[in-house]
């Protein structure tokens, strides 16, 4: 078959890949001279920064796709666990070393909060026993189609939804199985992870951590920035066409069915046409005239982020990749974010992947990545809300690290949420579609096919199953399997 994909996001290649391994021909259209979507540099002053997604885990589906394609993943793409899975530190003075290692990780709660190991442990199983309940089942299958419903891996979760937390918050599970509020809210942060609330977020989320501690954390050798380079290499080595600087004008569709693409005036035909754009500009750019799926594009976007890129004169080892700087009050925190505006006490995150790639920073600097999490754009004063932000996490990072931070930037570029929209099409800058804050979110969430226009498909994280690198590459391999 020919097949048409529109975007080479992380799920457009994955999917491209994927098909391609099984022989049909396929073109991947993107608007950027670039591919990656979201997962791309900043090379400035020196440093070079991952300016999208700054967390790996489940590198199982990378290598999925190597072995799918029949190709050698060694000279292509490497990563390295980290022994550390994040740095967290609180105002009080409160410094937290997540190990990877589970042993070390229990040792660590005990020595410095006081709190049974065991506590850690019950809740590292209560994360694996929902990913090993539900993750297999909804995260690599559609929720859309009847077969999925009728399975028997689907009947065996169903008896288990007493105890998937469907019905109560993610906070609530926290603080029901953890004994420490430093450890709520550390668990609690996972919510973030696809731009929800935790005090709103079904228990169902608290799978997240698995991914973590299940599956480890790793960072790619070269960078975030790997993965990209892997994949378009990867797919170029199976045949796939890619069309770069080609923006798509339209998806041409006859007698309710996809045929093809527009670019300028110039027809593209295929058999198949896959979307990778956010769902909701493939409707209102892309689809004129079709009926919208209205109630899916009408749902609570997820957060955003404001990002400030800083390069750094010095060098602090008390961080490692991941650190979090805490808020003192979380759950203010996130309100304040719902009502469109952002918090003067942020958690701030630091991403340092100069601590293993010394090539992104100059010698004795650091590549900080500094993310808060940052309503959608809504018509907000971004200047001002931006001039704000910095002065609060300047000050913030000061007072915790105990160093004066702002003369120590040799180099700063910003990215806020009218820059994600503008850069990636992500609808209002939001970084992962819709929320989670509902327990049904998962079913509202647009289906990786269409209802109304049949050889039309969609992948990326503005679709089932969801944002994040790994659900991304798994939207492709739904999309793989359908076709």
């Amino acid at each position: 078959m020919e097949i048409g994909i529109i975007g080479a996001g992380v799920a457009g290649m994955a999917a491209a890949i994927r098909l391609a391994s099984r022989g049909h021909s396929v073109t991947v259209f993107e608007a950027d001279a670039l591919p990656g979507g979201k997962l791309s540099e900043i090379a400035t002053g020196g440093y070079r920064f991952d300016a999208g997604p700054s967390l790996f885990t489940m590198p199982q589906y990378i290598e999925e796709l190597f072995e799918v394609a029949g190709v050698d993943m060694a000279p292509i793409f490497q990563y390295e666990k980290l022994p550390v899975v994040c740095n967290y530190f609180w105002e009080d003075g409160g410094r937290l070393t997540a190990w990877a290692d589970t042993a070390r990780f229990m040792l660590e709660i005990e020595q410095k909060l006081h709190v049974p190991g065991s506590v850690l442990k019950k809740a590292l199983f209560d994360s694996k026993r929902k990913y090993f309940a539900t993750g297999r089942i909804f995260l690599e299958k559609s929720l859309h189609r009847l077969d999925t419903w009728l399975s028997a891996d689907v009947a065996k979760a169903l008896v288990q939804i007493p105890v998937l937390d469907l019905f109560t918050t993610m906070n609530r599970v926290n603080e029901r199985i953890l004994q420490h509020p430093k450890l709520v809210q550390l668990f609690n942060r996972y919510a973030t992870y696809n731009g929800s609330n935790p005090y709103k977020a079904p228990g169902l989320l608290t799978i997240i951590p698995h991914f973590e501690y299940g599956f480890g954390a790793w960072l790619p050798k070269g960078g975030m920035i790997s993965i990209t380079k892997a994949l378009y290499e990867l797919a170029s080595l199976k045949g796939v066409e890619f069309r770069l600087n080609t923006p798509v004008d339209e998806i041409l569709v006859q007698d309710r069915r996809a045929v093809g693409v527009r670019v300028g005036e110039k027809p593209f035909y295929f058999d198949r046409v896959i979307s990778n754009m956010d769902v909701f500009f493939t409707y209102k750019k892309l689809l004129p005239g079709q009926k919208e799926p209205k109630r899916v594009l009408r749902q609570q976007k997820s957060s955003s982020a404001l990002i400030f890129y800083w390069g750094i004169r010095g060098s602090f080892p008390e961080l490692d990749v991941h650190n979090i700087f805490f808020s003192d009050d979380y759950r203010t925190e996130f309100e304040i974010l719902e009502y469109g505006s952002i918090f003067s006490d942020p958690t701030v995150y630091i991403n340092l992947t100069s601590r293993y790639c010394p090539e992104d920073a100059p010698e004795g600097c650091e590549n900080w990545f500094t993310m808060i999490n940052a309503p959608f754009n809504n018509g907000q004063d971004w200047d001002d809300l931006i001039a704000k932000a910095r002065v609060n996490i300047l000050a913030k990072l000061t007072r915790i690290l105990g160093t004066d931070i702002e003369p120590l930037i040799e180099c700063e570029t910003i990215l806020d949420p009218r820059g994600i929209e503008q850069r990636t099409f992500s609808h209002l800058g939001a970084l992962y579609g819709t929320s989670s804050n509902d327990r049904m979110a998962a079913f509202f969430r647009h289906a990786n096919f269409s209802k109304d226009i049949s050889g039309l498909y969609f992948c990326g994280g503005s679709v089932h199953p969801g944002g994040g690198i790994p659900l991304a590459l798994l939207s492709g391999k739904i999309v793989d399997g359908m076709i």
